[in-house]
C-alpha cells in the first residue's frame, strides 16, 4: 500500500538574491539623467522611488569642474527619470554622494567631507530627514579610519549597523581594498578587512550589500575579468565579517571591455555605472528572475509481504534549476528506487544552481503498516480585485477585506498568504512592479488591522498565472486576472 507521503522541506538553499537567470541586455537608463558627464553611485529612495546619483566633470557644480555633486531624479514612467536636480543641502565644494538609508529613511548617509578641509578630513556623514529635505550633515565617527588617498568609498546595510569601506588601509592587499565596521555598544568598531577572499592586490571598490547582508557585490580589476574593473559577487560564509566565498564576475551581459561599477539593486532591476559606449559614465539598468526554489515531495509503496523487499519510492522534483541529483541515504543515486525493504529512507534533491531539499519517506510492511492520512482543510480565502494600473484598494475591494477581517474573532496566530496578479496590459517590468505594490498595500491593510506581519508571506506574479486564459479577453476577463488572492495556511 501506498505509505504516507512526506517531506517537503527546506534544508540547505545555498542560493541568495545574487543568483539569478535571464539577464536582459543592459539599457542606459531613460529621460534626462544620463549627460555628456558623468554619472555614478546610482541608489533608489524605497519609499518614493526617486533616484539618487552623482554627478562629475561639470562645470556648473559648486566646486567647479572637479567637483562631484549629488542629484536626484523622479520617476516619469516604466524607467524613464525626470532631469532633475543638484540636492543643494547635502552638496559643497567637495565630492558628495548618497551611500546608504537607514530603514525608514529617516536618515542618509553620504560620503564627504563636510567639516575641514578638503583631503585632511575624509570620511562619512549623515543629515537627518526634515520635512521634505534634509539636516546639516554630521560627521559619523569611526576610530583609527585615516583615509590618505584619493580614492575612497562606503556603503551601509539597511539596519545602520555595519559599514563597508574602500580604501587603501593599514592592511591592504593592493590598492583600496575592502573593511568592515559595526556599530557595537553605541560606537563604530576600528575599520577590519573583509579578508583574503575579496580582496586582491588590484583595487576593490564600490560595495554594495543585499538586503539580509549575505551576498556583497563590488566592482575590481584585481579578478581578471571582460575589462577595466569588473563587478562581482561574494557570498558570506560565516557569522562573522571576514567570511566570504571567491568572487563570482556578473558575467559580459554587465560587464563591459571598460569600466563597469556603482553596482545597486532596487524592484528586481540592477543599476550600475558604465563608460561602455562614452568616455564618461552613464547610468544603466538590466532586468532580471531570481532563480525558482527548490522543492519535492515523495510517495512511497509500503512492503508486500512481511520481511519483504518490493517497496519503492516515486519522488517529484519541482521548481529550481534542472537537472537534479539524488543521494539516498541507502546509497542510492537514482530518482525513483525500487527493491527497498522496512524503513525510513532520505534523500537530498539538489539542482544545477546548488539548492538543496531534503525528503524524508517511510516504508512499512503488513505487521505494522503505519498509515498517515493528510486531512486537508479547506483553506479560508478570499479574492479581490484592483482597477486597471492601480494598486490602491477601490471601495468594492476595501468592502471585501473589511468582511474577510471580520471572520476573525481572535488574530493571534493567523498565518495568511497574501499574491498578487496582474493583466497582461503593460510590459512585463512593469506588471512585476505593479502586482508587487498591490501585495504590499494589501498586506500593510491587514497588518493594520490588527494581523501580525510576522505571520503575513507575500507574493506577486506580475502577468504570469492568469485566472482566466484568453486571446481576446474580455474587460471581466481582465479584472479576473487583476486579482490579489489572501489565504489562510496551516
Amino acid at each position: 500500500m501506498k505509505s504516507c507521503l512526506l517531506v517537503l522541506f527546506l534544508v540547505t538553499c545555498n542560493l541568495s538574491f545574487s543568483q539569478f537567470t535571464d539577464i536582459e541586455p543592459p539599457h542606459r537608463i531613460g529621460g534626462e539623467v544620463n549627460t555628456i558627464y558623468e554619472e555614478n553611485f546610482p541608489i533608489f529612495s524605497r519609499e518614493t522611488s526617486t533616484l539618487y546619483f552623482s554627478r562629475s566633470f561639470d562645470s556648473s557644480s559648486i566646486g567647479g569642474y572637479n567637483d562631484q555633486d549629488i542629484w536626484q531624479s523622479e520617476r516619469l514612467e516604466d524607467k524613464d527619470y525626470s532631469k532633475g536636480g543638484e540636492l543643494h543641502a547635502l552638496n559643497n565644494k567637495f565630492n558628495n554622494c548618497i551611500v546608504g538609508f537607514n530603514a525608514d529613511e529617516s536618515k542618509v548617509y553620504l560620503l564627504g567631507a563636510y567639516h575641514g578641509k578638503k583631503d585632511l578630513k575624509k570620511g562619512i556623514a549623515y543629515a537627518d530627514r526634515k520635512g521634505n529635505g534634509w539636516s546639516s550633515p554630521h560627521d559619523l565617527k569611526i576610530p583609527d579610519l585615516d583615509i590618505e588617498g584619493s580614492f575612497y568609498g562606503f556603503h551601509i546595510n539597511r539596519e545602520s549597523n555595519t559599514i563597508i569601506i574602500s580604501y587603501d588601509g593599514p592592511e591592504s592587499k593592493g590598492k583600496e581594498d575592502l573593511y568592515f565596521s559595526q556599530f557595537i555598544d553605541d560606537k563604530w568598531t576600528a575599520p577590519a578587512s573583509l579578508g583574503s577572499n575579496v580582496n586582491s592586490s588590484g583595487y576593490e571598490i564600490s560595495p554594495f550589500l543585499s538586503d539580509n547582508d549575505d551576498t556583497l557585490y563590488f566592482a575590481s580589476n584585481g579578478f581578471g575579468g571582460y575589462g577595466d574593473a569588473d563587478i562581482f559577487y561574494s557570498l558570506r560564509t560565516g557569522d562573522t565579517w571576514d567570511s566570504w566565498s571567491e568572487p563570482v564576475n556578473l558575467g559580459g551581459v554587465i560587464n563591459s571591455p571598460k569600466f563597469d561599477a556603482y553596482f545597486t539593486i532596487f524592484d528586481h532591476f540592477f543599476y550600475w555605472s558604465s563608460n561602455r559606449d562614452a568616455e564618461m559614465s552613464d547610468i544603466y539598468y538590466s532586468s532580471f528572475l531570481p532563480i525558482p526554489p527548490l522543492f519535492a515531495s515523495a510517495e512511497g509503496t509500503d512492503v508486500s509481504v512481511f520481511e519483504g523487499s518490493d517497496g519503492k519510492i516515486d519522488l517529484t522534483p519541482k521548481g529550481g534549476v534542472p537537472p537534479y541529483s539524488y543521494k539516498w541515504s541507502n546509497g542510492s543515486e537514482i530518482e525513483d528506487p525500487q527493491g527497498l525493504v522496512k524503513g525510513e529512507y532520505t534523500v537530498i534533491v539538489t539542482d544545477a544552481a546548488d539548492q538543496n531539499v531534503e525528503v524524508l519517506v517511510p516504508i512499512n510492511q503488513p505487521d505494522e503498516i503505519i498509515e498517515i492520512v493528510e486531512v486537508k482543510k479547506e483553506p479560508i480565502e478570499t479574492i479581490i480585485y484592483f482597477d486597471l494600473n492601480s494598486s490602491f484598494h477601490n471601495s468594492k475591494n476595501t468592502s471585501t477585506l473589511k468582511e474577510f477581517v471580520g471572520e476573525f474573532s481572535n488574530k493571534e496566530g493567523v498565518k495568511l498568504s497574501v499574491v498578487s496578479h496582474c493583466d497582461r496590459r503593460d510590459t512585463k517590468s512593469y506588471n512585476i512592479w505593479l502586482s508587487k505594490k498591490r501585495m504590499e498595500r494589501t498586506i500593510d491593510y491587514l497588518v493594520s488591522k490588527g494581523f501580525d506581519r510576522s505571520l503575513v508571506t507575500g507574493g506577486y506574479k506580475g502577468e504570469d498565472e492568469p485566472d482566466v486564459i484568453c486571446d481576446s479577453c474580455t474587460e471581466d476577463q481582465f479584472t479576473k486576472n487583476r486579482r490579489t488572492v489572501i489565504q489562510v495556511v496551516d
